[in-house]
């Protein structure tokens, strides 16, 4: 009779995983599916406006959080909803920037010299320091700053969402951040080129003075392609090394964030809490990528994962999204964003200078 017991008691679990994972997916579904589609729609409008300018001067990302904020300052998601947008706002993205670590190889870093690397890595910590005291001074809590900070000073809306989980940011802020660094972006690709004849530069210190300052890899293309084939190379191979700068930034903040007050994990030293579960994936997936351990026909679907995966994942944070809220803020994450951007531009020109390239 015990040994009955005993294997009617092992057979619930057994009996019961199927079910819990089906209504799990079951309450998933609803949200998922709604941040799917917001998300299809921002891809559609980045193809209208890529067909229509040739460039995607606002990406799919910033239209995908627009959308899910209209949405959300018309519709009061109920619970059925809430529990997918949960997920796509915080399990999305965590492993969108776990795969983003097989698109960084090391070798890029190589590639760029050490005098342009020590260059693109000083401009990225002054910029950093400069904005985020910025920001502060302006009475922006932490959160938000360190987000303007990493924003302007790495690759704009692809490091907000990258740093937000680390820091735990909540949507308000996210949205902020991403809603003025991409206005401003679309600025900088429009008004950059006005520099060539004022400073005098030419096609390589224009690429260099593009891929230090402008957001997006693609925004990069926008200002550098009507300039010249060497001025898009320049400015993509240093917006590339830039952007390695983010894994670095990441895991510090992520060792740091206790010490920073900007997450509620616990103090305790647990190697789970300073290095979260997808930083440490990251990590391997960067490695691997450097080592030439992943297969080739892989990279292109994974970059492709990680575009959809961080385009659903903003558009469950626009959901989340309080306008009252990002409205209240405007004006100081405004001036922040414009200051932080005016001394990013001014440390690269000296850059540009110091290195007296051709």
């Amino acid at each position: 009779m015990t040994e009955d017991r005993k294997a009617s008691t092992r057979d619930v679990p057994r009996r019961a995983a199927p079910k819990s994972a089906f209504f799990a997916l079951k309450a998933f579904a609803p949200g998922v599916t709604l941040c799917v589609g917001i998300s299809v729609a921002g891809v559609w409008l980045q193809s209208l406006e890529e067909r229509a300018f040739g460039h995607p001067y606002i990406e799919a990302l910033v239209f995908a959080i627009l959308l899910g904020t209209a949405v959300r300052s018309f519709w009061q998601p109920s619970v059925m909803w809430r529990e997918g947008i949960a997920v796509s706002a915080k399990g999305l993205l965590e492993f969108a920037v776990m795969l983003l670590g097989g698109s960084i190889s090391f070798a890029a870093i190589v590639a760029s010299g050490p005098a342009l690397l020590g260059g693109i890595v000083t401009t990225v910590v002054a910029a950093l320091a400069a904005s985020y005291a910025t920001s502060r001074a302006l009475g922006l809590p932490q959160r938000i700053s360190i987000l303007i900070a990493c924003g302007n000073s790495i690759c704009g809306n692809s490091a907000i969402a990258a740093v937000a989980p680390v820091i735990g940011a909540d949507a308000d802020d996210i949205a902020s951040s991403i809603a003025f660094t991409a206005i401003l972006g679309v600025v900088v690709v429009l008004a950059l080129p006005l520099l060539i004849p004022l400073l005098r530069l030419s096609e390589t210190q224009y690429g260099v003075l593009a891929g230090l300052t402008v957001y997006a890899v693609p925004q990069v293309l926008a200002a550098t392609v009507p300039i010249s084939p060497l001025s898009a190379q320049v400015g993509t191979l240093v917006k590339l090394v830039r952007v390695l700068m983010l894994g670095p930034v990441v895991i510090l903040l992520s060792l740091f964030r206790t010490t920073l007050k900007v997450s509620s994990v616990s103090t305790r030293l647990n190697w789970r809490h300073l290095v979260p579960w997808f930083i440490v994936g990251f990590l391997l997936l960067a490695a691997m990528r450097s080592f030439d351990l992943i297969p080739h026909f892989l990279l292109k679907p994974m970059a492709t994962a990680v575009s959809w995966l961080t385009i659903v994942s903003m558009a469950a944070l626009g959901l989340g999204v309080d306008v009252r809220v990002v409205s209240r803020v405007g004006g100081p994450v405004t001036f922040a964003v414009v200051v932080s951007l005016i001394v990013l531009l001014a440390i690269s020109i000296a850059l540009v200078w110091l290195l007296h390239l051709a």
